[in-house]
């Protein structure tokens, strides 16, 4: 059978929608029909709700499914994030109990790496789970556990055996969030929102089956949960994006995404609202400030280079290459051109920047943007981080000297 070309695949898939798309069915019953042809994640495999075509003919599905305003999968939160690790390492188990749910949206999911000890530290995880002979007992904390106070799934790194190197001792797992032994807090931000929570764990419990990948790869898995966040997997900036049509289906849409996106509206605040410098120094006047100008100049160049470096990445993917540097570079980059943007704010609205509410610059906006983008330099992997994997890995600098070889057990604890 010959492969199939980007006009054979735009018409059959521009076909199967005229024969199917209704706007008046139920979200679920529509994204149901989405799994059993395979139109809804046509990168996946067949045996899994797929149709196993390339990235490029996959984009092309979507711009069919767009040209209709037809609504797709869920995308929000970090469910493709689930999706993608369950693929890549799940049993038939996982898949089938997991995947459809994903894809209807029925299932909310969290992600619980972090913890208060570790956070970019990630190996130095200390929640542990303890197996009683039937199943897995988790005791521990984690934390800035975006939306698992509605999540019904997490995705869980737990340290398995102490007496192993750190990165070695670690186990991944799909942990019920509704169990008892699972009590979240959410936690109030200094930019006004609670998007983020921590997580203590009392006994809970997991079947051995939820176990993810052999007893000890839990670094492995996380990496692939890891390089797919970094490459956009979770789709927030799609997923954010409301139609604006009416009907049933967009109206259950929409409340989908208000509901599961909640978490991330400060998000453009955090990237430091690149767009609106341009636009406020032209309002002020203080365009007219040769200063102002050239760190204007400077923040729109920043922003351009790093918009490029992302759509290489993107290019890459399409391909079907490897994850390169990019991920690291543009996450370095984002937090560089949110700090410069943050400058550029302030200059342009002086004092009124610090300013909340509707006393200050655009009733608040500008200070939400001050307080929030710090957060770009500690999300997804410190600065600090970042440069060590660019040296280490990319640019193939000495490694810099490790103090916590050896048994986990021994190694010091930033716990008390």
């Amino acid at each position: 059978m010959n492969d199939p070309t980007e006009g054979s695949v735009r018409e059959e898939v521009r076909t199967w929608l005229a024969d199917n798309w209704d706007p008046n069915l139920s979200l679920v019953d529509w994204r149901n029909k989405l799994a059993d042809s395979g139109w809804g994640v046509p990168g996946w495999p067949k045996q899994w709700y797929g149709r196993d075509l390339h990235a490029v003919l996959a984009s092309t599905v979507e711009e069919e499914f767009a040209a209709i305003n037809a609504v797709g999968v869920a995308r929000t939160g970090i469910r493709m994030l689930a999706a993608a690790t369950i693929l890549e390492h799940g049993t038939d188990v996982h898949k089938k109990k997991f995947l459809r749910r994903i894809l209807t949206g029925e299932d909310t999911w969290c992600q619980l790496f972090s913890e208060p000890g570790s956070g970019s530290d990630l190996a130095g995880a200390t929640t542990r789970a303890d197996y009683d002979g039937e199943k897995w007992i988790i005791n521990g904390q984690k934390v800035w556990t975006t939306s698992a106070h509605h999540a019904d799934y997490g995705l869980l790194l737990a340290r398995t055996d102490w007496d192993l190197p750190k990165h070695q001792g670690l186990t991944y797992f799909i942990l019920n969030m509704k169990q008892p032994g699972v009590d979240v807090h959410q936690l109030r931000q200094m930019n006004g929102h609670a998007s983020f929570n921590q997580v203590f764990f009392t006994d809970a419990q997991i079947a051995p089956q939820y176990q993810v990948d052999e007893k000890g790869a839990g670094w492995k898995v996380a990496m692939t949960t890891l390089a797919h966040e970094r490459r956009g997997a979770g789709g927030l900036g799609r997923a954010n994006h409301d139609s604006g049509l009416t009907g049933p289906i967009y109206e259950e849409e929409r409340k989908e995404i208000a509901t599961v996106m909640e978490p991330y509206k400060w998000y453009p605040q955090r990237a430091g609202r690149v767009d609106l410098a341009l636009p406020r120094a032209r309002e002020t006047g203080r365009i007219e400030d040769a200063n102002v100008r050239q760190e204007i100049a400077k923040l729109l160049i920043m922003s351009k280079s790093a918009g490029w470096t992302a759509q290489r990445a993107r290019a890459a993917q399409e391909q079907g290459m490897p994850q390169g540097p990019e991920g690291s570079l543009s996450k370095l980059a984002a937090s560089n051109v949110a700090r410069q943007a943050s400058r550029v704010h302030t200059l342009i609205s002086g004092a009124d920047a610090l300013l909340t509410g509707s006393d200050g610059a655009m009733d608040g906006v500008i200070a939400e943007i001050l307080v929030s983008v710090p957060a770009t330099s500690i999300a997804g992997g410190t600065d600090e981080i970042q440069r060590n994997i660019i040296a280490e890995r990319v640019l193939g600098m000495e490694k810099e000297p490790r103090f916590d070889t050896g048994p986990f057990k021994d190694v010091p604890k930033n716990v008390t």
